[in-house]
Formats: structure tokens, sequence, C-alpha cells
């Protein structure tokens, strides 16, 4: 490795490099790495503390890069305030960054600073204290005069505040369609007016208008939008009460905003009020902008961020915002509801989408723009990146959705009444993940959806309970077990019950697959299937698997964990057998360990001997299989130790595919893996069955239930060949 990562093998790479300049994206980590650059005069809040004092501000913000975005930055605070040097040492770091942010510099000498080093460099440059906090601003604008139904090119707009943020939230409004006359500039000395001589730049001067309006009161009245990028507790509530009708506050000064959205709100109830901070709706938070922004940047190797780029950014958050919320955003806010009106008129910071849509849109401006070097012409395989930055289990979910996808299977659940099911359905239905089909009181749940502004377009409702089908399931499953003892009135009995609808539905061929066990003890859930769907083969049993996503993406299998107590050898084999077709349909090339306490005989006893039983009967079934057994858990993971200890072993590999000798261990370990590592748990799924059967932890989320859905359905494909 020394050799290779140094000395001698080291000078490959930089020969390529010195003969063409841009193998240094292929060869290196620039094209992943960002300069956050601050000389300290203008730390949020916190105002000129210097250099060394900006540090934890730059490292928090390099944690947010790699968290958000999965971007690599160095921080650099320099001890310099002259412009042309902070401008000769940032221009002269091009051959290291693939970007640059700057970051909590003063005005005017920012706006300076960045058109130097944009004019000078030939990779991005964005100062996000200006466009970033305009961007998120912008975005939430758009919306709210959406809402106010207003004509933006009419909107009478007032800014107090006249710093870098201020000056960038005006130049993107007028991007976005406020004309530049409308805009009404307010600085510590009141009105940026025509003929005013005291504190103006070249940057305020652009917005100084002809008017008689000399304060922040006298500009308020009659406007419709206010922008607030100043201190706090400026505004009162008697300039609230003088705007026009359904007036737009953005109150961004940090920690307090210029006016509280409960004073403004007492003496207007038709405001639209957003601030910087989390405890109130509609947080402007750049954490939205400049990891995606950059991302998108980067990813195309663009030699700038342009007001193409800046905009895509903006119209990508505006849209988002009008989407459906999923479940977990929700959960994490602690909201039952979250939709487009006047308390949301911008993503929340934690809205893990917001990758997904700004830096493909930011990408695909750069190329339109002409400033992209590296296009993309796979935008499906770019998405799929993207999802692997927000976790492998996404990205593996992912592609399994896309195999659902490729022939929509009806897909019925029994508890249809359940909110969450209900949820799921709308994203299954819209993804085209599958056929939805919710059994239950149609007007109950129609109602239920309503409340919950889920669209049912594409999702079919039925209340089976009285109709000439229920009937004909009741004698279904009266002829499938009158020899078990069951009558016609035992059979009408077990008929009630919507989760054995459900499996007689999918008996009878009405649907292809169902998801069950979202408010029921898990016995209950999966006995009507044994008993009605019964087992692909008749040598083996019904099992339960855990996928296993570990924190550096790896992959495990774990079974059987939900169903069989004491198996025995043949039974293992056979959980073995059907975890192998599982792993294969989660395009996982398994390398199954049969696991005990002892290795290879160490230790004699039933257990052991059963396990190297089962290992023997896998091999007679299915010779091509990779596993061996039996083993310690250790052993299974650590290749090196196995070949050291155990050089005859015939397991190749990593074992990825792990069968516990009984429910006790295999229950035990995934649910201590689950509490005591970040590692992400899908399950339990069901092996062996006849037919798709999904089973749902009680109490899990709605994303839970749409990757039950989706492993479900490529379930059922498979069955069908």
């Amino acid at each position: 490795d020394l050799s290779l990562a140094y000395t001698p093998g080291v000078a490959q790479p930089c020969l390529a490099i010195a003969e063409d300049k841009s193998k240094v994206y292929d060869y290196t980590a620039k094209g992943n790495l960002v300069a956050v650059v601050t000389d300290g005069t203008a730390v949020l809040g916190l105002g000129n503390i210097g250099p060394e004092a900006s540090k934890p501000v730059l490292e928090g913000k390099a944690v947010l890069f790699k968290r958000f975005a999965d971007i690599d930055v160095f921080d650099l605070e320099l001890s310099t305030s002259s412009v042309d040097e902070l401008v000769n040492v940032v221009a002269a770091l091009e051959p290291t960054f693939g970007g640059i942010n700057l970051e909590d510099i003063k005005a005017p000498e920012c706006f300076a600073i960045e058109e130097a080093l944009r004019e000078r460099m030939k990779i991005p440059v964005f100062h996000d204290d200006q466009h970033g906090t305009a961007i998120i601003a912008a975005a939430a604008c758009v919306n709210a005069v959406e809402l106010a139904k207003k004509d933006i090119g009419q909107v009478k707009c007032v800014f107090s505040g006249a710093g870098a943020a201020a000056l960038a939230c005006a130049e993107l409004l007028v991007s976005v369609g406020v004309k530049r006359e409308h805009i009404t500039l307010c600085d510590s000395r009141g009105v940026v007016y025509e003929g005013r001589q005291q504190g103006l730049n070249p940057y305020k001067a652009r917005f100084a208008r002809q008017t008689t309006d000399r304060t922040l009161a006298d500009a308020m009245k009659g406007a419709d939008l206010f922008f607030g990028v100043s201190v706090g507790g400026l505004v009162t509530q008697d300039m609230v009460r003088s705007m026009a009708p359904k007036p737009i506050i953005m109150a961004m000064a940090n920690p307090d905003p210029e006016i509280l959205p409960e004073d403004a709100l007492a003496v207007r109830d038709d405001v639209i009020m957003a601030t910087g901070r989390s405890d109130y709706p509609n947080q402007v938070n750049n954490v939205l902008g400049f990891p995606f922004i950059f991302r998108g940047a980067l990813d195309v190797r663009a030699t700038t961020i342009n007001e193409e780029m800046k905009l895509a950014a903006v119209n990508a958050l505006a849209q988002l915002t009008r989407e459906e919320v999923p479940e977990e955003v929700k959960r994490a806010y602690g909201l039952e509801t979250l939709k487009f009106g006047p308390e949301y008129i911008i993503p929340k910071p934690f809205d893990h989408r917001a990758l997904l849509w700004v830096a493909p849109a930011v990408a695909k401006a750069a190329m339109d723009s002409g400033v992209a070097q590296a296009p993309i012409s796979d935008w499906v395989a770019y998405r799929q990146r993207l999802e692997r930055i927000l976790g492998r289990e996404r990205e593996i979910m992912r592609k399994v959705m896309n195999k659902a996808g490729s022939a929509p299977q009806r897909v019925v659940y029994p508890e249809g009444e359940d909110p969450r099911i209900v949820r799921a359905a709308q994203i299954v239905a819209e993804e085209r993940i599958a056929k939805p089909v919710l059994l239950g009181p149609e007007t109950k749940i129609r109602t239920l959806a309503k409340e919950l502004d889920c669209s049912l377009e594409g999702v079919e409702v039925i209340d089976l309970y009285g109709t000439d089908r229920h009937e004909q399931y009741i004698d279904a499953y009266w002829k499938r077990r009158e020899r078990q003892g069951v009558t016609r009135q035992d059979a009408a009995r077990e008929l009630r019950s919507r989760n054995v609808q459900a499996t007689m539905m999918l008996s009878q061929g009405d649907v292809d697959a169902m998801v069950t066990g979202i408010n029921r003890a898990y016995p209950d859930t999966v006995r009507p299937a044994f008993q009605i769907v019964g087992t692909r083969d008749d040598r083996a049993r019904a099992a339960g698997a855990y996928l296993i996503i570990l924190p550096d993406g790896g992959l495990k299998l774990f079974a059987d964990t939900t169903v069989n107590i004491n198996p025995s050898a043949e039974v293992l084999a056979g959980i073995a057998l059907s975890t192998a077709r599982l792993a294969r349909m989660l395009d996982i090339e398994p390398r199954i360990a049969m696991l005990s306490f002892g290795n290879f005989g160490s230790v004699r006893g039933e257990q052991s001997r059963k396990v190297a039983k089962a290992v023997s009967l896998i091999k007679e079934r299915d010779p091509s299989l990779n596993v061996d057994g039996e083993m310690q858990a250790n052993i299974a993971l650590d290749e090196a130790k196995r070949q050291k200890l155990f050089p005859f072993s015939e397991l190749s590999g990593e074992a990825n595919v792990l069968i516990f000798p009984d429910l006790s261990s295999a229950n035990i370990a995934y649910k201590l893996l689950g509490n005591l590592s970040d590692a992400d748990i899908v399950g339990p799924i069901l092996t062996n069955m006849a037919q798709a059967v999904g089973t749902l932890e009680r109490d899990c989320s709605v994303r839970s239930v749409v990757n039950m859905t989706a492993i479900t359905a490529v379930q059922a494909l498979r069955h069908k060949g």
C-alpha cells in the first residue's frame, strides 16, 4: 500500500496530470474538495471577531457540507485586512480545490473579493452569506407571493439592511421578477434615495430611487413584502398594520428577528411570515442551499456558479415545497401534518429530498448555460449516486423499487384505515412501485385520506364484508380447511378479519401480493398466511430475514429471525436456501455462514451436529452455493483469520448471509445490532412463501411500509417467473 500510495507508485498519476491538467479530477480529491474561506470580519451575530475566533463556525460549516452533500472541506481562516492580499492567497490555491465558499466577510469588501476571484478563477466561487441566503429567501418569497395571489411584477418591496445578504437578496428578487424600481432599500441611516450622499457605496447605489420616504416606517406603508436582514426588534406593530393586504414578512435577523411572528400576527392575521429561527415555521436556513448547490456544480465540474444556476436552485426549492412531505420529515419536527401553505413556504432544513432536487437542477443549469466541463449523460445513474449520499439503505431500496416498477403488481393492505398505510399507498401509487389495494370501510378510508391531504388516485379501496366476493372467499376458505375441523360457520367468523380476507384475495389470484402487520402481533399476522398460502418448497418452512445495512455500506442478511424457534437440520438447510434466493433478488451474491458457538466440530454437542448436518444438506441440494459451517460469527466475518486457522474451509470471502442455529440467537443478534450501532435494518422479510407476503413491524414508519411493499412486489414478480 505504501509503495502504491507514495513512492514509487505515486509517480504515475503525477506524470499523467503533468501531461493533462484535467486528469487532476480523476486521480485526486480536488473534484470533491471545497475551501471555506473567511477573514473573520462579519461572523453571523458576532461581528468582527477575527480569524481565530471564526474557526469554530467554519469547522461547523465543514460538517454540514459533509453531512448533507458528502463534500470534503478545508476551512481557511486568513489573517489579513487587505482585499488584494486575500484575493491573491485564495486565487493561488486554485490547483488544490474544486470550489471556494467565502464566508463571514464584511461588506462592501466581500463584493470586491468575490468579483475578483470569479474573474481570476475557473472553479466555482460562492459567497454564501450573499447568495445562499438570497436563494433560500427568494424561494420562500416566490411561494409566499403565490399564496397571497399577488403579481410578483407588481409587489412593493422594502429592505431593512443593506449589507451583503440584503443586497444579494435584492438582486436575486429582481431576477425572479420583482421590479428594481419597486424595491426600497433602508440602512442604518434610513432610505437609500437618489441624491443621498452619506454611507453609500456602488452596490447600494444600484437601488437608490426617487422617493420622499426617508425612514423605514415611511417605506413600509402599503408595502407587500418586507425583507429584514438587519437587527432584531426594528419593526413595530404599527409598521405591520400599515402594510398592504396579505403582507409577506421575511424577518431574518438572527438570533432575534426584526419582529417576532406572534407580534406580527397579533395585528395582522393575514400575514405570511418567515424568520431565520428553527422554533418558528418557515425557517430561512442556508443549509438548504450551499451543500446542494456545490454538489451540483462540482459534479459537472462547473467553472463558476452563475445566475442561471442560482435561479435553478430557487425554482427547485420552491417546487419541492409544493410536494407531499415525507413522513420521516414530519416526525423529525414532531408534526402530524405539513403541507404547502402560509406556515410552510420553504422546505425544512432536514428534508433529505433537497439534495435530490437542488443538485440536479444546478447541474443541469450549468450544462445549459455552457459552464459545465463534465456534463452528465445518465441522469438515472446520477440520482442513484445522490441517493447513495443519503445512505446505503436508500440506494438499495431505490434499486428494489425500480425492479418493482418495471411491472407494478397489485398489493393489498388489510389495514387500509391506518394513516401510515394510506400515506404509504399514495407514495406507492405515485412512484409506480405497485398498484395499492386498501381493504376497509371505503367512506372511512376516503375521509381519512382527505384529512391527511393524501391523494387516492391510482389506489383501489375495497370493503369486502357482506359482498358476493366475501361469500366466495368464505366458501373457498371452508373448502381449504374443512379437513382441519373448520365448519362454514367457523370460516365465516374467520373471514371477518381483513387480514384473512387479504390472504384469501392473494390465494385466489385477485391480487399479486399482500403487506400486513402494522398494528397486530407478529404471530397473528403470519398465521393466516401459513395456513392459506403455505410454503414454496414443501421440504422447507417459511422463515424471517432482516437486511442489515452497516454504517460502512456493508450488507448482511440475518435468518431466521422471526419464525422457527429451534429448527432441525433440515429446516436450517431450507432457511439457508430461501435466504440465498432473497439475497440474489436483492442483487447480493450469497456467501453463507452457518453459525454456532464452535468451529467445525471444536465443541461437540447436539446443536453443533445439527448445524454441520445442515451444511451437508445444503451442499447436496445446491452444490453451487458458497457456504460452510458450523462456525463462530467472528470467523464468518474475518476471512483472514478463517484462512489462517481453518484453511480447509470452503467459504470464500466475508460472509454476508448469516444463518443462526435458533430463533433466540438470531432475534437477539439483530436487535442488539440495531440498538448498539447506526445500522439500518429492513424487515422482517418472509422467505419461502408460495406467494408474496410482506410483514411489517408494529408502529413502523411510512417509509418502512413503502420499502416492504417494494420488496414484496419484487417477490411477486419472482413467483411469476
